[in-house]
């Protein structure tokens, strides 16, 4: 047995064993920072560093909280107490409806539905959009009907001011009248007081009902009849079922034999359009429970309430339609004395006096 005395080492070494591992993973990687090649952040001046240290201070005015902040909702965390609170400030969008929007038909080319099809951007959005939906609890609407009959606030003491009001949304869908044409709500809306009732369930129907049927606010039919037209009232069925709307569809002649000829352009039947922002927007909350919106002729919601009436809802509702109809009134007024008014080219020129010593 040969023993050596020396360790064996190979022919031709390709790394020297003084070189430590630290120095062989330099050799291998490109990324490496050596610590002179370091950047050294720039400190700020000390003019920067005091006006970085002052706080910034907002401008914009501070808005008093929604009543329909902590409201159930369909989605959203679920409440186990809730009291409504009345409205202190406008409902509504902030611009004025169109004919022709919220219609919930697809205009786009085949050009354009080809290119959001493969943009990927738009699989995120309706991505997010379809979490949302299956997120949605069922029975979560009729789990919050048990926070006082589903009522989401109350009734606003007074009207809102015009000028600060938002809009009511444009919608489409089919009245009664035998022609099955779709029509847009914003024409039937415009130059007109209305009282909106919207609902999509036989229960929210009779919420609505208990302000603006004559059985329970006899009072408001008094006002709108005596109006001269310049008052109206619509009921907006919102049904985005498929298989419920043509239930609606098949019993239209029994709804036309409980509604005057003249109003059935006033009853409108929504199966698309009308979304789940738009809701919020408008304070509809709970599709099972009825709204009521008095419009102004420029379609601004002006009042609203939801639920059954409580105690002094009904009475300022007519209180709020016949302000608008005396304003109405004294608009009509004034324009009629600016249109008898004559002009300053047709008014009568003064005579000339005739000089009799000439």
């Amino acid at each position: 047995m040969i023993v050596a005395r020396r360790p064996l080492r190979l022919a031709k070494p390709k790394y020297d064993i003084s070189d430590c591992i630290l120095c062989q993973w330099r050799s291998f990687s490109s990324s490496y920072q050596r610590p002179e090649e370091k950047l050294v952040k720039p400190s700020l001046p000390p003019a920067s560093k005091a006006a970085s240290a002052i706080p910034k201070t907002s401008t914009s005015p501070v808005l008093p909280e929604s009543p329909l902040q902590d409201a159930p909702r369909a989605y959203g965390k679920a409440h186990s107490k809730f009291d409504p609170k009345p409205l202190n400030r406008p409902i509504g969008l902030p611009k004025p409806p169109q004919a022709g929007e919220n219609t919930g038909i697809d205009k786009r080319a085949w050009k354009q539905r080809r290119d959001d099809f493969v943009n990927y951007d738009k699989h995120l959005e309706r991505r997010k959009q379809l979490t949302h939906q299956v997120a949605s609890p069922y029975f979560r609407e009729w789990d919050n009907m048990r926070f006082h009959k589903g009522k989401s606030f109350l009734a606003p003491p007074g009207l809102f001011k015009g000028d600060r009001s938002l809009y009511f949304p444009n919608l489409h869908g089919q009245t009664l009248i035998k022609d099955k044409r779709l029509r847009d709500t914003t024409p039937v809306f415009e130059d007109k007081i209305t009282v909106v009732s919207m609902f999509s369930t036989a229960w929210g129907e009779n919420q609505a009902a208990t302000f603006v049927s004559e059985k329970s606010n006899p009072e408001l039919h008094e006002v709108v009849g005596a109006s001269n037209g310049r008052a109206q009232m619509v009921q907006i069925n919102v049904e985005p079922n498929f298989l419920k709307a043509m239930i609606i569809k098949f019993f239209m002649p029994n709804l036309r034999k409980k509604i005057t000829p003249e109003n059935w352009k006033r009853y409108f039947l929504i199966r698309k359009g009308l979304t789940e922002e738009v809701r919020d927007a408008i304070g509809m909350l709970n599709s099972k429970v009825g709204y009521t919106y008095l419009l102004d002729g420029q379609c601004k919601i002006r009042w609203a309430g939801s639920g059954i009436s409580e105690g002094d809802e009904k009475h300022g509702l007519v209180r709020g339609v016949r302000r608008l109809i005396e304003d109405a009134k004294a608009k009509n007024k004034l324009a009629a004395i600016s249109n008898t008014k004559p002009s300053p080219s047709t008014s009568p020129q003064p005579k000339k006096a005739i000089d009799l010593k000439a």
